[in-house]
Order: structure tokens, then C-alpha cells, then sequence
């Protein structure tokens, strides 16, 4: 669903500005209005650059922000402190202005007697659905703060998982680059001396030497359109991303791919497992988790897998059972799900699948850093002998004639 942004004004006359997901411009005034707000502004937020989405990106609280609100709320909540009291310390000690000014928000709604799960929602776009249905159970269950803990630990785990994913691509890419810009020097400033150098010798080149000299001398005149087409590419594919049959078609491949698509599959096994086992530990009914869950998974092919599912649990059936016929569901985490409901240690044992996955991602990447750095220094070696072969070819046929 698109992202809007929106600005509205409170029954108290308070600015707010935000952004949400939802399927409609009429969708985001109806919410706004819901909340008992007035809205002034609800835009469409564009994909790519422009000054509008570097605002509203700059005014987002972010997941970080986030994770430390709940563990101060939960550290605060298990000291037996309020929870108007907990928010008010919690807002004077808040040195983010964008995360106080929630802060605020969600005390004021609170010491007027709704709920923070409430609160919450109101706060459009700012906390998950996961995360105010985790809230929510919490207060009907009279374990806010045990529910808070639970969070701090999810979205801490789910950051040290992100983290490493992000941490290992970081030395490839760097590699990439690097060898990339050399390849570009080289062919761009240190090849095109060579080619008047033979030209007044008069004599004829290998063709290697002629190959490697066009593409020199093509990418030296035309490095732009290379450019241009790179950037008209990817902008194409992701316009087509958003088409739902492309998009699925395009993840069913993703999958397939040697390495990177067990990461993949791996990776949203444990965001699904840890967010489904966090729910239901929490007391969320299971239908209820599964719908949250499926919002947590990137992959549309891994998300249908789960919708699938959760259509047949409906129906009464297991959610091992139904998740066996999803072939795109890794089968150790059936397994481990089917032992879970046969012991009745459903959310542990989910919880327990996460970590497993966790460990499996990072050994999927070693695996990965393995294989693909010793491929990109061998691939980078080998162009660069290729050019310095090219070059030295001719100049060997020069000291011959000379000699």
C-alpha cells in the first residue's frame, strides 16, 4: 500500500504531522477522523527523490528510537512506576524533539483515560501493528509490562539480526566498488595513452589489444549513457516491483538463487517465527498473530505461503499441517512448529525456530562472504591481467621489430 503524508489538528488546537500506509487518500482523512483529529493535509508520498520525501523521512521516528522508548517505558512499568508517570519522566528526559512530542501525545491521550494501545494507534505510521496488538493483549492480560519486555527483546533481536545482514554486504560492496572504480580509471586514463604510442609505431594489433582499445575508447566518450542506462533500468524494475504479478514472479527467482536465496528464505523464517512466537506469547490469538506476522515478511512468495495457511487454520487445521503443503516454507521450521503444537509449547517453540534461523542466516552468510569475495578479487584480477596482456602484446612485438 502507497504512503501518505498528512497534517491535522487536534481538539486542542496541537499541530500533528506524520505519515501512514493506507489504500487511499479518503482512507487516511477517514483515520485522521476516527482518531478525533482535523485533517488539513493528506499527499501521496512518491517514491525517489525529492525534497518532500527527505522531510518526511527526516521527521519519522525511527526503529531505533523506538526500540529505546519501549525498553525506558518497560524498565520503567517493571520498577512499579504509572504509567502516566512513566511517560512523563520518560518525556523529560527525551532530548529527540520528534520522540517527545509523541511522548506527549500519547500521555495526554492516556491521563484522559484511553489506553495506550490507543494512544498508540493514533500515532499513525510511528508504532506496527505488532506492535500495538502486543500492547493491547498486554493490557487485557494486566501484563503491560511483561508485554514492553517481550517487545525490547523482539526489536532487539530483530535489529542484531538486520544488523548482520547489513554488516556482511558492507566488504563486498566496498570490494565492488573499488573494483569497479580501478577498472574505470584504467580503461578511462591509462589505456588511451597507449593507443598513439602503437598508432605511430605502425603496427598491427592483436585483438585483444583492439578489443580492449574500443571499449576503452567507447567508455571514455560515452561512461554517461552507461549511466543513464544503469539508472533507467533500475528505476523500470522498480516501477515494475510494484506490480503484484511481477513482483511475486520476481521474488519466486530470488528464492531460487544459489546462496542468497537460502538467505533470503532463512531471513523471513526468523522475522516470521520471532513476530508469530512474540504474539502468541504475549496472548494474541493465534489467527490474529498470523495476520500481523504475514506483514513482516518481505518476500510475497513466502508471504502467500503464510496467507495460505492461515486460510486453513481457519478451517481448523493445524498451522504444521497447513504450512506442509507450502513448499516455499523451509521444512525444519514445519518441524519444529508441529512439535510446538504437540506439546503445547507453541510460542517457545517458535521462539525457538527464530533462533535457529538467526543462526542459520549468519552461517549462510559466512558461506556467502566465502564464496563471493574470492570470486570478485578473481574476476577483478583476472580483467586487469586481461588489460595489461592486451597492452603488452604490441609493446613485445615492438622490441622484436626494433630488436
Amino acid at each position: 500500500m502507497p504512503q501518505y503524508v498528512y497534517k491535522a489538528i487536534t481538539p486542542s488546537g496541537e499541530a500533528l504531522e506524520g505519515q501512514m500506509e493506507a489504500r487511499s487518500q479518503q482512507d487516511v482523512i477517514l483515520k485522521i477522523q476516527e482518531a478525533g483529529n482535523i485533517p488539513l493535509l493528506a499527499k501521496e508520498l512518491k517514491s525517489g527523490f525529492s525534497l518532500e520525501n527527505m522531510l518526511a523521512r527526516r521527521n519519522k521516528i525511527g526503529h531505533k528510537q523506538i526500540g529505546f522508548f519501549t525498553e525506558q517505558l518497560s524498565t520503567l512499568l517493571n520498577s512499579g512506576m504509572p504509567l502516566d508517570r512513566s511517560l512523563s519522566v520518560m518525556l523529560e528526559l527525551s532530548d529527540d524533539e520528534r520522540l517527545a512530542s509523541m511522548i506527549e501525545q500519547v500521555r495526554d491521550k492516556v491521563r484522559g483515560g484511553g489506553s495506550l494501545s490507543d494512544a498508540m494507534e493514533e500515532q499513525h505510521g510511528v508504532f506496527s501493528t505488532m506492535y500495538t496488538n502486543m500492547v493491547r493483549a498486554g493490557e487485557l492480560g494486566g501484563t503491560l509490562e511483561v508485554s514492553l519486555q517481550r517487545l525490547s527483546d523482539y526489536l532487539k533481536r530483530s535489529k542484531e539480526l538486520r544488523d548482520a545482514v547489513v554488516s556482511a554486504m558492507i566488504y563486498p560492496i566496498i570490494l565492488l566498488v573499488l573494483a569497479v572504480g580501478s577498472l574505470f580509471i584504467l580503461l578511462t586514463n591509462v589505456v588511451p595513452k597507449f593507443v598513439p604510442l602503437f598508432a605511430d609505431a605502425g603496427i598491427e594489433l592483436p585483438l585483444i589489444t583492439q578489443v580492449v582499445f574500443s571499449g576503452a575508447s567507447l567508455l571514455q566518450s560515452y561512461w554517461w549513457v552507461l549511466i543513464a542506462l544503469i539508472v533507467i533500468v533500475v528505476v523500470i524494475i522498480k516501477s515494475k516491483l510494484k506490480e503484484q504479478d511481477f513482483r511475486f514472479a520476481w521474488d519466486e527467482r530470488m528464492l531460487k538463487l544459489p546462496i542468497f536465496g537460502e538467505l533470503i528464505s532463512r531471513t523471513e523464517t526468523a522475522k516470521f517465527s520471532r513476530t508469530l512466537g512474540t504474539l502468541v506469547d504475549s496472548g494474541v490469538p493465534l489467527l490474529s498473530g498470523l495476520t500481523v506476522a504475514e506483514k513482516v515478511v518481505n518476500n510475497t512468495v513466502i508471504r502467500r505461503a503464510i496467507n495460505n495457511a492461515s486460510e486453513e487454520v481457519k478451517h481448523g487445521a493445524p498451522l504444521a499441517h497447513a504450512l506442509e503443503k507450502e513448499k516455499s516454507f523451509p521444512r525444519l521450521a514445519q518441524q519444529l512448529i508441529s512439535v510446538g503444537e504437540e506439546t503445547g509449547k507453541m510460542d517457545e517453540m517458535l521462539i525457538r525456530t527464530s533462533e535457529t534461523y538467526d543462526g542459520e542466516v549468519r552461517n549462510t552468510i559466512d558461506r556467502m562472504l566465502s564464496v563471493m569475495v574470492p570470486m570478485l578479487v578473481l574476476i577483478l584480477a583476472g580483467l586487469i591481467f586481461t588489460i595489461v596482456f592486451a597492452i603488452l602484446m604490441p609493446m613485445m612485438n615492438m622490441s622484436e621489430l626494433v630488436g
